[in-house]
């Protein structure tokens, strides 16, 4: 395992992400731990309540409500197609 300060992983992030992402063992030192670099699999199933603590019920509901928000806008002509200038379409 290739071990680095926090200093001298800070300047060559890029380079020990792409080696950990191939398999490389490599590690940071943060106080008297190892902490290691490793990819890992986020499942959009999980990854709401893992990061927000949203239910799969409460996630589901929300996405219903915001189908029918966005059916609404449509049917009363309030949608825009979005040009790439946030400016120019916050503007109309």
């Amino acid at each position: 395992m290739t071990t680095l300060s926090p200093t001298r992983a800070r300047a060559n992030l890029t380079s020990l992400l792409k080696r950990a992402a191939n398999g490389e063992d490599i590690g940071i030192l943060h106080g008297d731990k190892v902490i290691a670099l490793r990819p890992v699999t986020v499942h959009s199933d999980d990854y709401a309540l893992q990061e927000y603590g949203v239910t799969e019920a409460e996630l589901d509901a929300f996405v219903r409500r915001t189908k029918q928000r966005i059916a609404c806008h449509r049917k009363a002509g309030k949608m825009i197609k979005f040009s790439g200038d946030i400016e120019a379409d916050i503007a109309h």
